[in-house]
């Protein structure tokens, strides 16, 4: 059952008394104990192969693709990869993929399209990295190709936000027939900090844009963007990480059931509707 509770008060860096709703989301989102994506696969596959390298520059560590078993059912797995320590976090890139990754990703997608595997992807960065050296190896060109091809995947596709779902970075691995996102997790076009910046001109009010940037699970789901929230065990999925994989679990099990009769072009057709819906508030 989708989740309607009310986010529980957290203590992380930053954190404020009386701090609004959307904000404590964004807080839990960033938890330094939250799950990353290879807790959940971890916990969620048996017999993973990940998958190196983008056959063209290098590979990407903030991007974690592979094939594996889920429920007895060969997948494949592409998500984005945040690190715990300081030397995780600088190995991962603190989850910001460059164009390399974005690139390992289309290929491991392809590889999927081929083999007719279902797609799972776990989002959780803050975006894109927005480096010189990612801009000259394309990395706009990267992600919209990722777009593109999602689109016309002839597989199902799953997606779920476990964490921060940050702007671009985030939807090239966001085009799902289904799109998950975890009670506690937050997709947005832009940070609340960059928002604050941009529109009030004080990175320091960045709690007021997050209300006001509509980037909880309830909110986007309230507007057609996602189809369903993954409730969290009960202070955060920090606090039970093998409980807050199992109720991913279920709902990547039924979703995957839901779209397992559509034929390819079926699921092409259904993806193009789910996105072409979005934003049209009008009869």
């Amino acid at each position: 059952m989708d989740s309607e509770q009310s986010p529980p008060e957290v203590e992380a860096p930053g954190n404020q008394v009386g701090a609004s709703p959307a904000w404590r989301r964004v807080q839990l989102a960033r938890h330094p104990k939250r799950p990353h994506s290879l807790d959940y696969i971890e916990r969620l596959l048996t017999d993973f192969q990940e998958i190196h390298g983008d056959r063209s520059f290098g590979d990407d560590p903030a991007i974690v693709a592979g094939l594996g078993q889920f429920e007895g059912r060969p997948v494949m797995v592409v998500a984005e990869q945040k690190g715990r320590d300081t030397k995780q976090k600088l190995f991962r890139n603190f989850g910001m993929p460059k164009p390399e990754g974005y690139r390992k990703a289309l290929r491991a997608m392809q590889i999927a399209g081929k083999f007719g595997r279902p797609l799972i992807t776990l989002l959780d960065t803050p975006g894109a990295y927005p480096g010189i050296d990612a801009e000259e190896r394309g990395q706009a060109e990267a992600i919209a190709r990722n777009l593109r091809e999602m689109a016309r995947l002839p597989i199902p596709v799953v997606v779920a936000c476990i964490g921060e779902g940050g702007s671009g970075g985030a939807l090239a691995l966001g085009v799902g027939n289904t799109v998950l996102m975890l009670e506690n997790a937050v997709y947005s076009v832009i940070s609340p900090e960059s928002c604050a910046a941009i529109i009030y001109r004080d990175s320091a009010k960045a709690e007021q844009a997050a209300a006001a940037l509509k980037l909880t699970a309830e909110d986007l789901r309230g507007l057609g963007l996602i189809d369903c929230i993954v409730p969290e065990p009960p202070g955060g999925a920090q606090e039970d990480p093998a409980a807050a994989a199992e109720l991913l679990r279920e709902h990547l099990h039924r979703h995957l059931e839901e779209l397992a009769d559509l034929t390819g072009e079926e699921l092409v057709e259904h993806r193009y509707a789910k996105f072409r819906r979005m934003g049209n508030f009008f009869a």
